[in-house]
């Protein structure tokens, strides 16, 4: 992991070079699987935390392993790419936007009131 972050972070200038779509992806993929975490753990019982810690595993789970398996899989592929939208793009959008977002839409279906969530989820970024 250690070297894998010397690499994002000597790379980092290479987002420019990935486009709009790589970093939608690396921004939308993971927030929506988050989300879809904290649906499905609400519904099958688990706690606030238990939900947001879920909800957060499932949006992380493509900066943890990808770009190691990418690694040994496809050797060809540009570690730049990979390594860069999973560490340098993914890692602090889960930090600073999809665990606040999580915590705050757990709350809002523990707590047993109805929410539009289109939204709610939207209403930030409107």
């Amino acid at each position: 992991m250690i070297e894998m972050g010397i690499i994002a972070g000597q790379r980092l200038g290479d987002i420019k070079k990935v486009g709009i779509f790589l970093t939608a992806f690396a921004v939308l993929i993971p927030t929506f699987n988050g989300v879809i975490g904290v649906l499905v753990s609400t519904a099958i019982g688990l706690s606030l935390g238990g939900a947001v810690m879920f909800g957060l595993l499932l949006a992380s789970a493509s900066f943890i392993a990808a770009p190691a398996v990418l690694r040994q899989a496809i050797p060809q592929a540009k570690p730049s790419l990979y390594i860069t939208s999973a560490l340098g793009i993914t890692f602090p959008y889960n930090i600073i936007v999809t665990l606040p977002l999580l915590f705050a839409l757990s709350s809002i279906l523990h707590s047993g009131e109805t929410i539009d969530l289109f939204n709610f989820i939207t209403g930030g970024l409107i």
